[in-house]
This record gives structure tokens, sequence and C-alpha cells, in this order.
């Protein structure tokens, strides 16, 4: 596996993408229970590698 900066030591494969974002869920509540359809998209693609939570946040803070 190439380390990839973008996503920090613990992001750096799918899985652990997938928990970092449970922890976030976790921890801010609102993520998951007022994600809209087009949050949920993103939040799948930062999981796959697509996006990065940086490139996450801004299309959020774009649609509001």
């Amino acid at each position: 596996m190439v380390y990839d900066a973008r996503f920090g030591p613990y992001a750096q494969t799918p899985a652990q993408r997938a928990r970092v974002l449970e922890q976030l869920q976790a921890t801010l509540p609102g993520l998951k229970t007022k994600a809209t359809a087009n949050a949920q998209q993103l939040y799948a693609r930062y999981v796959t590698g697509e996006l990065t939570w940086v490139d996450v946040r801004q299309a959020l803070d774009a649609t509001t």
C-alpha cells in the first residue's frame, strides 16, 4: 500500500476511512441524522478514496 498523505495515517484504506467516518458520526450525531442523500454520496466517495474529508466538507458547505 502506498501512503497517501491526503488521508492521514489512520485513514489509508477504505476500511479505515469508514471507521473514521463512524467515529465522526458518533462524535457529531448531526453528520448522520441530518445527512441528505447528497451528503451520503459524498461520504461514500470519501470512504472509497475518491474524495478527501476536506473535499467532502467543501462540497457540503457549498450546498448550504
